[in-house]
């Protein structure tokens, strides 16, 4: 088995390393990741400007390349240098992507490119508290998903949420939790006016949630589609 693997932590990220080190023990893996962070890109792709990528020696023994684009772009340019791919990976993201993070998420939008270009794709993000992250409590889980969803019929595009300490799996739903956005003014050192913008979730996570599970110690797994049609209302409305 042939295997992608990016992410949106950029290419110095050890969460990286620690997915294509599992994942080497499913088959073959190359490495397509941006030149630095690109976390809240979304699926933005780049079309102003030519992409360019490189090869980079210090990874290990993994083959790797370094993208001067967002995560969408690393994996189209990783399936267009490789030309058949069996599984995209994305991740070990160095934060969760959990209930509305999905929309924005560069990790999840990797994973989303490789389905769009016909690719079965996971995305994997992991809680942190701060301190510099350790995986190997989460390694164990990152095999046994990768092994489940790459045997017989699984969905094609799966969202994982690791937390610190797990005990267990959960199938999960995304929950949708409202925000309280705002924007935060601050001043630079030279007194030019700047602007953060932050969320807050107002409300808890519903049971069996994406964040309910984490919140319990259990690794989340949501199956996404790409489609974004309200089907209940359309029902209502043709």
């Amino acid at each position: 088995m042939k295997i992608l693997v990016s992410n949106d932590d950029g290419i110095f990220s050890p969460g990286l390393i620690a997915l294509a080190e599992v994942a080497s023990q499913f088959g073959e893996v190359v490495i397509f990741a941006p030149d630095f962070e690109q976390s809240a890109m979304g699926h933005a792709i780049t079309i102003k400007r030519p992409l360019t990528y490189h090869r980079v020696k210090f990874l290990k023994d993994f083959e790797s390349y370094r993208v001067n684009g967002t995560p969408a772009d690393c994996v189209a340019m990783g399936l267009y240098h490789l030309g058949e791919v069996d599984l995209v990976l994305s991740g070990i993201n160095v934060g969760s992507n959990l209930g509305s993070d999905i929309w924005h998420s560069g990790t999840v939008a990797a994973a989303k490119q490789g389905v769009i270009l016909g690719v079965q794709s996971i995305a994997f993000s992991q809680v942190i508290n701060g301190e510099e992250p350790n995986y190997e409590k989460q390694k164990p889980y990152v095999a046994e998903i990768i092994k489940m969803l790459t045997s017989g019929n699984q969905p094609r595009l799966v969202n994982v949420n690791l937390p610190e300490e797990p005990v267990g799996m959960r199938w999960t739903h995304q929950s949708v939790r409202h925000y309280n956005g705002k924007v935060v003014e601050g001043h630079d050192p030279n007194g030019r006016r700047h602007f953060w913008f932050a969320a807050t979730p107002l409300t808890n996570p519903d049971e069996h949630s994406d964040r309910w599970a984490v919140d319990h110690d259990l690794v989340s797994l949501t199956p996404l589609r790409l489609s974004l049609t309200d089907d209940e209302w359309l029902a209502k409305l043709t």
